[in-house]
């Protein structure tokens, strides 16, 4: 671009920055959805670490070339990207819950569509991008590692009492057979 608005390069510098930032980023096609659904689609996502933005493809286009990231063939029609950085409380943004939210709301919405992403460096076309909601939300993962160490743990509390419980038995079978009597006599 040659002499840009001050606006325009600000903007590109924003768009660098929440790329070079967000853990991940999935691009969407929003064409013809309402105002009031793209908010409820942010109100969903933002939860999970997302925030949804709406730039000129050309402005993404730049700042993505700037930091090495060929996404042109996505840029095609009105693109929103989905950022997914640390949480407000700064724990990471959760990848799937945020892909989730995006495939949630596109089965009610066929009008929203998920054109790609980036994760980390690597471009993703349309199918790796839809595949992140597949993923276990980061919930779902501390869930099933809490039921796994809770498993576990019943399982030696139980091994653990069967050993009292086998040496209780022993004791009590050798005090009814008054073995503990005989010896206590002899002295």
């Amino acid at each position: 671009m040659e002499n840009p608005r001050p606006e325009k390069v600000s903007v590109v510098e924003e768009v660098r920055a929440k790329l070079e930032g967000a853990d991940a980023v999935l691009l969407t096609e929003y064409r013809g959805l309402k105002v009031t659904e793209l908010g409820a689609l942010r109100n969903a996502m933002r939860p999970a670490g997302g925030e949804y933005k709406v730039y000129k493809n050309t402005l993404v286009r730049l700042a993505a070339r700037e930091l090495g990231i060929d996404i042109d063939d996505a840029l095609v029609g009105p693109t929103a990207l989905a950022f997914i950085s640390a949480k407000d409380d700064g724990s990471p943004g959760d990848i799937a819950a945020v892909a989730k939210a995006l495939q949630d709301f596109a089965k009610g919405q066929p009008l929203l569509v998920v054109k790609g992403g980036i994760l980390g460096d690597q471009v993703l076309d349309t199918d790796a991008a839809k595949a992140l909601a597949s993923l276990p939300t980061a919930s779902e993962v501390y869930a099933r590692l809490a039921g796994a160490v809770n498993g576990n743990a019943r399982g030696l509390a139980s091994v653990i009492s069967g050993v009292h419980r086998s040496l209780a038995y022993v004791l009590q079978a050798a005090i009814d057979a008054n073995a503990f009597g005989a010896a206590a006599a002899d002295e």
